[in-house]
């Protein structure tokens, strides 16, 4: 297991938790930064994705609802969608920020020995699921549904399996992502979207892309 900047990320996440309910509530490519004038305005409203048929997950996904059991806890009664207001935009960039800045890019490989394993980058490192699991475990602390917040496999620019974070608002579906910090409407990302998990039980939906790739094992 890598130990390396352990306490460095505890204390960086603890503060961010902090912070995050006191509003109430790597690897990051580009130059899409988001300004604080930015933050604090809306996005615009624009199309959400439309589920399909049921997918099967990924099945290191499985693994880890074995693992973390209330990562994966569905709740009908939560809403559907995010009610985005300024504030709740804010954290949500400022929560893709910090993880992106603050959780070491590794690969599975390196990282486990084996192809794939999600996580919550729990050592301080971890690949593009284990961010955003991170990132929803901190949002959801801070009082966002969860059962708007859906874990999502894509293909990527290099033709390779990738995972990123979907949150489902009203004002359209918006992807969180280790690539970049930029919070983007999901057709603006470049992305196969494959499947995601559903919202209205323990299941996966599919999403209309290629064929599902096996793993998720890019950083």
């Amino acid at each position: 297991m890598r130990t390396t900047g352990t306490g460095h990320f505890k204390s960086g996440l603890q503060m961010g938790m902090l912070a995050l309910l006191a509003l109430c509530v790597g690897f990051v490519g580009g130059a899409e930064a988001q300004t604080t004038t930015q933050m604090a305005a809306l996005p615009a409203t624009t199309v959400g994705l439309t589920p399909g048929a049921a997918a099967k997950p990924i099945l290191a996904w499985t693994e880890f609802c074995q693992s973390y059991p209330a990562e994966c806890a569905f709740d009908r009664d939560e809403p559907a969608r995010i009610a985005l207001t300024p504030a709740i935009w804010s954290s949500i960039v400022s929560v893709n920020r910090r993880v992106n800045r603050t959780v070491e890019p590794i690969t599975d490989q390196v990282h486990w020995g084996r192809p794939d394993r999600w996580d919550l980058a729990e050592d301080g490192a971890g690949d593009c699921e284990d961010f955003q699991l991170l990132k929803r475990r901190m949002l959801a602390a801070a009082g966002l549904p969860r059962r708007a917040m859906r874990m999502t496999v894509v293909i990527d620019e290099k033709g390779e399996g990738h995972a990123v974070l979907t949150l489902i608002t009203d004002r359209g579906d918006y992807i969180l992502d280790n690539k970049t910090n930029a919070v983007m409407p999901w057709h603006e990302t470049g992305y196969v979207f494959i499947k995601r998990e559903g919202q209205d039980a323990l299941a996966w939906v599919s999403l209309g892309g290629a064929s599902s790739p096996v793993t998720t094992a890019n950083r």
